[in-house]
């Protein structure tokens, strides 16, 4: 198991590079080119740069989180087929630059979703949270992309600036007519020519659940589930076709059996990535982001980490998103802290667990 620590790049991340290398049991940092918009081809020369950044304070860059999918991808539009081109030579790029595992998702139009960013709690500290509920109020998509541009600040929808926004409604309206099994259908179509390239130049795409895990705005998702992710691992049977499993983004469902999806899915080398974080269910359709210590929130880390264990996981792990603690200020989730301190916490239960096993 390789620990790992999310950094956006010295141009957008807070944190020093130094400062992660100093959090104990650390590997190397999973980052992106984050101004790259989707479907670009990566230059060359910025991934060396990023690439030579990271290793020159003492650390690896084997993951990239993400190498965004373009919507017309998504759709099966005409104009994927240029998009594809470009991700298969990036993918080529990064493969001839040592990275071993591309971090994506297919979720349409927004990532991972909140509806409040620093939502406070009896200690001080604040998380982020979802309500369903409030998602719900949200039935004109051109009056939510007008208050996001004008800094109603009540939703995050990642990855999606305000200048962005303005695409909302066109964007729903091409989504309109897109049914789950198209969408299973275009990753089809994505991976059949990406796949290839991966065994190539050795690497493994990972996809992301949806976050959450269910329809959101009226728009299809489909990497929510054991059988969902079966199926999309089926799509194109290939090692290089796997899993980032995040326990937060899928085990806010409480039907999904996260310690169960490790064995089902590392036994068969197919979680090439995993995302551990806890979230405390609040209600139905409601959920806020935790510590990662077990008894803070609903899922039980220690059976998460202990099924990676089992199955003999060698691939990279990372804590997720943390609380914003000790008065820091920074992006919402991302805080050098919380997560650090996670990162003990997880470290902690690999060694125990090791221990227990000897």
């Amino acid at each position: 198991m390789k620990m790992t620590f999310r950094w956006y790049g010295s141009q957008m991340d807070p944190i020093p590079l130094r400062y992660i290398k100093q959090i104990p049991n650390m590997s190397g940092v999973v980052s992106s080119l984050m101004d790259m918009p989707a479907g670009a081809l990566w230059p060359t020369e910025r991934i060396q740069a990023l690439k030579q950044e990271v290793n020159d304070a003492g650390l690896e860059l084997e993951v990239i989180e993400s190498v965004n999918v373009h919507e017309d991808i998504k759709l099966g539009l005409p104009g994927r087929d240029e998009y594809i081109d470009n991700y298969c030579k990036t993918i080529e790029r990064l493969g001839q630059a040592g990275v071993k595992v591309i971090c994506y998702n297919f979720m349409p139009v927004f990532d991972w979703t909140r509806s409040d960013l620093f939502k406070p709690r009896a200690d001080g500290a604040t998380v982020l949270a979802y309500d369903q509920a409030v998602i719900d109020k949200i039935t004109d998509p051109q009056d939510f992309a007008d208050r996001i541009q004008q800094g109603a600040g009540e939703f995050e929808m990642a990855g999606w600036e305000p200048e962005r926004m303005a695409e909302i409604k066109h964007l729903f309206a091409q989504y309109q007519s897109v049914s789950h099994e198209d969408l299973f259908r275009n990753l089809r179509y994505f991976l059949e020519a990406v796949i290839p390239v991966c065994e190539r130049y050795d690497v493994k795409m990972a996809i992301h659940p949806d976050d959450p895990p269910w329809d959101i705005f009226g728009l299809p998702r489909i990497c929510t589930n054991r059988d969902n992710v079966t199926r999309i691992l089926s799509l194109v049977d290939s090692p290089c076709n796997g899993l980032t499993l995040c326990s937060g983004s899928m085990g806010s469902n409480p039907c999904n059996d996260i310690p169960a999806m490790v064995r089902e899915f590392g036994s068969r080398g197919r979680i090439h990535f995993g995302h551990v974080r806890n979230i405390k269910f609040t209600g139905p359709g409601q959920f806020e982001e935790a510590a990662h210590f077990s008894a803070d929130g609903s899922l039980d880390l220690y059976e998460i980490m202990k099924a990676y264990y089992d199955i003999g996981f060698e691939g990279y792990i990372r804590p997720d998103h943390g609380r914003m603690i000790w008065d820091e200020q920074g992006r919402a989730g991302y805080g050098l802290y919380d997560r650090a301190l996670g990162v003990a916490y997880l470290s902690g239960l690999w060694e125990a667990i090791q221990k227990d096993h000897r």
